[in-house]
């Protein structure tokens, strides 16, 4: 661990509290002890720094606060964290605090976030669109992404870069799961009572119906709205910013059409076309 990491760790938890204190002494402390902890959840590339800025914008209407920590399952140096880990992170949470967070649709987490005094949100995305943002992500943004290297030293094109997301990579240091296995981790969350799931095409194109939706659901977990609807949404519209995300590039839904090759569709109808089907995004193979 950085020496300089504990410290930092030590300034935020401060900074935690500090706003704890602040959000109080503006909203009353009852109010903030009647608004569950929320979590926005999504897969990489998938839409966790959009549903993250949506969420903070709830700073704006009610008693929330943004502690201003990693994902749960991170940590300062963007390390992945053990389970344990990840439980203190959830459990460390207070009513009204927010947070992001890359959670497999697995126990214990499934427990914990669906706890009375919690609400999370998941965010899913068409994975043809993923796979293209997780490409570019790796070779052009993330030069120490753990497939940097082999993406742009083993591979020699745009094909067999889309190729490897889709079948996955074993080869040395380059390590990656298929599309398959990734989405299979995550959508049991589909399923999972009290907790509000979102396209990240919905949170682009349908925005004041999404935006709508999760509301309806935070009031359904306990937030009692001070401020009218109308308003409530204008301000979390407000708190979305893509360029002020370090990982922006382009959130333009459908892009993948202009990258996928004939041969990465049918790799891709090989190994997931019915995830596709059961994410809503196609209807068959024709596509």
């Amino acid at each position: 661990m950085n020496r300089s990491q504990p410290v930092k760790t030590t300034l935020k938890r401060v900074r935690w509290q500090a706003r704890r204190w602040q959000v109080a002494l503006r909203w009353g402390p009852s109010y903030l002890a009647s608004v569950p902890a929320v979590i926005g959840n999504a897969m990489p590339k998938s839409g966790s720094h959009l549903i993250i800025q949506v969420l903070q914008g709830l700073t704006k209407i009610g008693p929330f606060v943004n502690p201003g920590f990693p994902p749960l399952n991170r940590d300062e140096q963007n390390t992945k964290l053990t389970d344990d880990e990840i439980v203190r992170n959830i459990k460390r949470m207070r009513r009204g605090d927010i947070a992001y967070a890359y959670l497999s649709a697995r126990q214990p987490f499934i427990s914990l976030v669906t706890q009375p005094d919690k609400a999370m949100v998941f965010v899913y995305r068409d994975p043809r669109d993923m796979i293209v943002s997780h490409v570019f992500y790796a070779t052009q943004i993330h030069t120490g992404h753990g497939m940097h290297e082999y993406y742009t030293k083993v591979l020699n094109s745009m094909e067999e870069r889309i190729h490897a997301a889709i079948q996955g990579v074993d080869e040395g240091d380059a390590k990656l799961s298929n599309i398959r296995q990734k989405y299979l981790n995550y959508l049991d969350w589909l399923e999972t009572p009290g907790v509000l799931c979102l396209r990240f095409e919905d949170l682009i194109l349908n925005r004041e119906q999404a935006l709508n939706a999760l509301l309806d659901y935070l009031e359904g977990r306990g937030f009692k709205p001070r401020v009218a609807r109308e308003e409530a949404v204008r301000a979390l519209t407000e708190a979305i910013v893509p360029k002020k995300s370090g990982t922006f590039r382009k959130a333009q839904p459908g892009n993948w059409r202009e990258y996928f090759t004939e041969s990465n569709k049918a790799a891709f109808k090989s190994l997931a076309n019915d995830i596709l089907i059961r994410l809503g995004y196609e209807t068959d193979e024709n596509w």
